[in-house]
């Protein structure tokens, strides 16, 4: 007799009752065979427990509140510590799981007992444009990782072995400032443990929108950045890697107005890459050539981000 593995869902929620909502019904919603609990983990706010009323059979919801560092590394831990399920996996509150995709995810896990981990690709919605991102391969190694983020691995189509989270790489970093650029720190750490399998199809729609949690917050996104380049030596054997992530400090120091700290990242990034055009985008912003509002609504329509 086949038995199917036990799903908890991690949702981190703070102030989108509407998306919320939609977002539980569309992982209630899977065609998976075995049990799914939903674990919503209210961050900074107050637990909404009529929520739970929207659990079906074999498909539970249940409400937490987020007692751990308060953003959304706190959250995602708190949720992952309280699941019982044999796989996790994490989903945004504003962004909604498509039909296929936990059964697809749970296939590519069962059939590969070396990985731990196992993402996919998205469709990301931004001002009324949609596009899909899909990455052109099925395994994803640290240093694919360390050269470029791959924005494609976007946490709300992470699905992960527990005992990976719990007695291997471990938890989401609560250490990070401001919890930003956390998902790509844990993809990095899962990565060192074992490569990620990776499915050709957007099986997430992503809402990129101006209530995102780090939209403005340049000086946070600035010390996360510079956090990890110090968390991760590996970088150094990378230069083209290091060159993006310093381009992207060095946009972040032009975007908060600090001319002189964009000049002393873009000249670090072009030493390590002189075709990185993040060094030269954080110029126009110091330079105020362009606005960097700007920059970003060009690339969010593209399905990219700085």
């Amino acid at each position: 007799m086949t038995t199917f593995p036990s799903v908890s869902v991690v949702v981190p929620t703070r102030d989108r009752p509407e998306l919320l909502r939609a977002a539980i019904r569309a992982i209630l919603d899977q065609e998976h065979p075995g049990p799914i609990e939903v674990v919503v983990v209210h961050d900074q706010s107050d637990p909404d427990r009529s929520l739970e009323e929207l659990s079906r059979p074999d498909r539970r919801v249940r409400v937490l509140r987020n007692e751990r560092t308060p953003g959304l590394a706190g959250a995602r831990n708190t949720g992952t510590l309280a699941a019982v399920g044999e796989l996790v996996a994490f989903c945004d509150d504003d962004d909604e799981w498509l039909p296929g995709k936990l059964a697809a995810q749970v296939e590519a896990l069962v059939a590969a007992p070396d990985a731990e981990f196992v993402s996919c690709g998205i469709r990301v919605s931004y001002d009324g444009h949609t596009v899909d991102r899909v990455l052109d391969r099925d395994r994803v190694a640290l240093a694919d990782l360390l050269r470029d983020r791959m924005t494609e691995l976007h946490p709300s189509t992470f699905l992960i072995r527990a005992t990976a989270l719990r007695h291997g790489f471990g938890l989401v970093d609560e250490e990070i400032p401001g919890s930003y650029a956390e998902d790509y720190e844990f993809l990095l750490r899962a990565a060192r443990s074992a490569p990620l399998v990776n499915l050709r199809t957007p099986y997430v729609l992503v809402r990129w929108h101006k209530r995102s949690y780090f939209a403005q917050r340049w000086d946070t996104i600035s010390a996360a950045l510079q956090w990890l380049l110090e968390r991760y030596p590996e970088f150094a054997g990378q230069p083209a890697g290091e060159a993006r992530v310093a381009g992207q400090i060095a946009f972040a120091r032009a975007a908060s107005g600090d001319r002189r700290g964009a000049l002393h990242w873009a000249r670090r990034t072009l030493r390590r890459n002189p075709r990185e055009p993040r060094a030269y985008l954080a110029l126009a912003v110091a330079g105020r050539v362009v606005r960097a509002d700007a920059v970003l609504r060009t690339l969010h329509r593209r399905g990219r981000g700085i």
